[in-house]
């Protein structure tokens, strides 16, 4: 007679720190929860081949980015593209500190915990995210997330003149409310205009009575 082995598989330490923050089961509201604006600078767009070149973050909490409270970590290069440099400008051998990868996404667990985390075409960054997790061996993020270009697509006029699914870039949205492009390109810079825009469109949609933070959760089939 065979005996199956069903030995429960163990994670590193790291992992069940971050696991731990999803215990609690309150509610997430624009009031209560803690955000997380986040983006990442890649080699490529290829979710095998390419890798994160760095990371930046920056926390909102009760309508306000707390810029005190900010992430932004590069990564050692095992996989170089030259023809991204001219988009992001980081280079192989800089002289930036560099973390492995394993590293960076620890440190990337540990800042965001629980939170919502916020970017823009937002389903890239964490699908890249994802690919390094797995990598490690780890499964897929656990948090709520959120497309700042769903949101601004929901602030715009509903009539047959708006395309309802236009793709607005982030450059779009930033020259519509104003906001100042001068670190375009840049993990902390994106991840700062993302959060901005955040701010503003919630500001707007939250005046419907209809409005619902849980509407705009992506849904975890899209990563």
């Amino acid at each position: 007679m065979m005996l199956w082995n069903f030995k429960k598989k163990t994670y590193p330490d790291y992992w069940e720190a971050y696991l731990h923050h999803f215990e609690k089961k309150e509610k997430k509201t624009l009031d209560s929860s803690r955000f997380v604006a986040f983006d990442c600078e890649t080699t490529g767009f290829d979710f095998f081949i390419d890798r994160i070149l760095s990371i930046g973050a920056v926390s909102i909490s009760k309508n306000e980015i707390a810029v005190a409270d900010s992430f932004e970590i590069y990564l050692k290069q095992s996989h170089f593209n030259p023809d991204s440099v001219p988009i992001h400008g980081i280079l192989q051998h800089d002289m930036l500190p560099k973390l492995s990868e394993e590293e960076a996404i620890k440190q990337f667990l540990n800042y965001i915990e629980d939170a919502v985390l916020i970017a823009h075409h937002a389903s890239f960054d964490i699908q890249m995210i994802n690919a390094a997790l797995n990598r490690m061996g780890l499964p897929n993020l656990k948090n709520k997330v959120i497309d700042t270009m769903n949101l601004y697509a929901n602030t715009r006029i509903k009539s047959n003149f708006i395309d309802k699914r236009a793709h607005y870039s982030l450059d779009h949205i930033a020259e519509a409310y104003a906001i100042n492009l001068m670190d375009r390109h840049t993990a902390p810079g994106d991840a700062l205009i993302a959060a901005i825009i955040f701010l503003k469109t919630t500001a707007l949609l939250k005046k419907s009575k209809s409005f619902k933070l849980e509407r705009y959760f992506l849904k975890p089939n899209m990563f």
